[in-house]
């Protein structure tokens, strides 16, 4: 079992621009061309902030074209967030906030053995990673630059913290990057 941050960024290191659209995104590339078809079958339990969360919301009718329904996750998901946001009938979503700690507990629980995914945004995959909770960085580069927006890691995390462990073109436009964080 893994907890994993698997997302999406710009060149220069931005996941969503400064409205937290993510437009520049999807000219890059196919999803299901991706790893993520994999990805998601090995996940149990997803960490999603409350910015990722609006996003799904306010793009119902994207996600319903790409995936079929309004929520694409059967996985249970916490989302993280200090203000009372509605659900979306049907799943399995629990709204917390505070320490990830207790709640990476929860999901490990709820996981059955599977990784949990830190969906987003950059600033939750860093309190996962200050808790000593996150073990991998799977990152999609897009061949694009923001030059400003919504960070994809906003930590200071120096080598040999972050150990390169693969690396995968994708199509044109885009590449894959793993990273084992290691610990101690």
């Amino acid at each position: 079992m893994k907890t994993q941050y698997y997302t999406a960024t710009s060149l220069d290191g931005f996941i969503a621009t400064e409205d937290n659209s993510l437009e520049w995104l999807f000219p890059l590339g196919e999803l299901n061309e991706s790893s993520y078809p994999a990805f998601i079958a090995e996940v149990g339990a997803l960490a999603m902030g409350s910015t990722t969360y609006e996003w799904m919301l306010r793009n119902e009718e994207k996600v319903v074209a790409e995936v079929g329904s309004a929520w694409p996750y059967t996985q249970p998901t916490w989302v993280f967030t200090s203000r009372e946001l509605p659900g979306i009938a049907g799943a399995d979503i629990r709204f917390v906030q505070g320490d990830v700690r207790p709640v990476h507990e929860e999901m490990k629980t709820a996981a059955g053995g599977k990784n949990l995914w830190v969906v987003g945004g950059g600033d939750l995959a860093g309190q996962f990673y200050d808790a000593g909770l996150l073990d991998e960085l799977i990152l999609q580069v897009g061949s694009v630059t923001l030059g400003k927006g919504k960070p994809l890691f906003p930590r200071t995390v120096l080598s040999p913290v972050l150990r390169l462990t693969a690396v995968r073109q994708m199509g044109a436009s885009m590449v894959e990057m793993r990273y084992e964080v290691k610990k101690g």
